[in-house]
């Protein structure tokens, strides 16, 4: 599994079109073979800056989304009309989720 994190910067005043717009990407993303499921958050100390944060069974199958046409048309419109500039995309990989063990301080 891995997890992919969209990042984006909202041009003042679009941010009700972009989270519009993101929940639109978050439809399609979840029409996607691999996609196991996906959230919007928005920085509360800077209202201008969203993640989208995208959990998938690999990298491939994410990949296989930024190629298609719905995908590019999304990323058309926001480039143009929505985003200050062009959003970054992080690959995370998560072989497994941290428990209570694996965050406890040593005694």
């Amino acid at each position: 599994m891995v997890t992919i994190g969209l990042y984006y910067q909202v041009r003042p005043g679009k941010e009700q079109v972009f989270e519009q717009t993101a929940d639109r990407v978050m439809e399609l993303l979840a029409a996607n073979p691999g996609h196991l499921k996906s959230f919007l958050y928005r920085d509360v100390k800077n209202p201008l800056s969203y993640a989208i944060l995208s959990e998938w069974n690999s990298s491939g199958a994410f990949g296989a989304f930024l190629n298609s046409e719905a995908f590019k048309q999304i990323a058309e419109f926001g480039r143009s009309q929505v985003l200050q500039e062009r959003p970054r995309h992080r690959v995370y990989g998560a072989e497994r989720e941290l428990g209570a063990a694996d965050t406890e301080a040593p005694s």
